[in-house]
């Protein structure tokens, strides 16, 4: 099973921004300082959006390369698929995602009158979600 991966979408302020990043772009390249040290288990998995404290959307990682100052790339498929929103805190940089990944929306899935991140949080740690 693959290992995924979760990256806030930064200077993104709604799906359709995010969405924007990847219209017409043949290749996606995000440029970290480190390469991962489990970055083979991420090869075949997915980096999951963070927007508005929830999980939102993912692509599939590629793979790896080095640039020319030493930094690291991570390659993604050009294809944002959204998910079921999931809650999930911002941090800097990315992280390992734990746990079961959120399913993605099958074709013509609405996400309906789904909860802000922050919200859907509150209620959650106070086991109301």
């Amino acid at each position: 099973m693959p290992l995924h991966m979760t990256k806030i979408a930064f200077g993104a302020k709604s799906w359709d921004d995010l969405a924007g990043w990847y219209e017409g772009r043949s290749e996606i390249r995000l440029t970290t300082r480190y390469l991962p040290k489990r970055h083979e288990e991420l090869v075949g998995g997915s980096l999951y959006w963070i927007l508005n404290h929830a999980l939102v959307g993912r692509s599939r990682i590629t793979g790896f390369s080095k640039t020319a100052d030493g930094r690291c790339n991570i390659e993604l498929e050009p294809v944002l698929v959204r998910v079921h929103p999931r809650p999930k805190r911002a941090h800097q940089g990315w992280r390992y995602l734990k746990g079961e990944p959120p399913r993605d929306l099958a074709p013509g899935e609405d996400i309906g009158d789904a909860l802000p991140g922050k919200l859907a949080a509150k209620l959650e740690k106070l086991g109301l979600v």
